[in-house]
C-alpha cells in the first residue's frame, strides 16, 4: 500500500480494534539519554493513540522538563510549551488537549511523536497536516521517537522529500532502532 490516505484508514482501523496487552516499552536506550534539564516533548493521546506516559514518567523521574505540543491550525507550526502538574490543559483544534498558551515555547531535546503507521526503516505516516514533519525540520538535533501500537507497523511507509525519519519507535512489544 503506497497511498497515505489508504494507509491512514487501514492503520486507524487496526489501532481502534486493538486491545494492548501492556504499556509502551521503556528501553534502556531511552533511559540512558535522560538527564536533568533535558526537554522531552510528549503528547496527550487521542483516538486510540498509544500513550507515551511510561516514557514521560521515566523522563520526569530523571529530572527532565516536560513539554506538550500546541496546535493553532493546519498551517501554523506546532510549538512546544512547558508542562507540569499545575499546567492548565485546554481544548485545542482537531480534538487535541494542550497547554493553555501561557508560556513561551521551549526547544525539545527529545520528541515523542504519535504515529498512525510506521515501518522498520523509521518512516512514518502521521495525521496528514505535517505538524511533526515541520517540528522535526525546526529542531533537527532533537531525538525523534515514534510511539505506536505494534498493529500500526506496515511493511513500507511511502516517504516524501519533506518526511524526516524517526530514530526510534516504541511499541508495547519492543523498542525499534531503524
Amino acid at each position: 500500500m503506497t497511498d497515505k490516505r489508504a494507509i491512514r484508514v487501514a492503520a486507524r482501523r487496526a489501532r481502534a480494534d486493538f486491545a494492548p496487552a501492556g504499556p509502551i516499552v521503556v528501553a534502556h536506550a531511552f533511559l540512558h539519554r535522560l538527564r536533568p534539564g533535558l526537554v522531552v516533548a510528549a503528547y496527550l493521546p487521542i483516538g486510540g493513540e498509544a500513550d507515551p506516559a511510561p516514557l514521560a514518567d521515566a523522563a520526569r523521574a530523571q529530572g527532565c522538563m516536560m513539554a506538550l505540543p500546541v496546535t493553532v491550525d493546519r498551517a501554523t507550526p506546532i510549538a512546544f510549551l512547558p508542562h507540569d502538574d499545575e499546567c492548565e490543559i485546554v481544548d485545542g483544534p482537531f480534538g487535541l488537549s494542550q497547554p493553555a498558551a501561557r508560556d513561551k515555547g521551549v526547544t525539545p531535546d527529545i520528541i515523542l511523536t504519535p504515529l498512525v503507521a510506521f515501518d522498520r526503516r523509521g518512516n512514518r505516516v502521521g495525521q496528514g497536516a505535517g505538524h511533526y514533519d515541520r517540528a522535526f525540520a525546526a529542531y533537527p538535533r532533537a531525538w525523534r521517537i515514534g510511539i505506536a501500537w505494534s498493529v500500526q507497523e506496515i511493511a513500507a511507509c511511502p516517504a516524501d522529500a519533506w518526511d524526516v525519519p524517526l530514530q526510534a519507535i516504541a511499541t508495547e512489544k519492543e523498542w525499534i532502532t531503524p
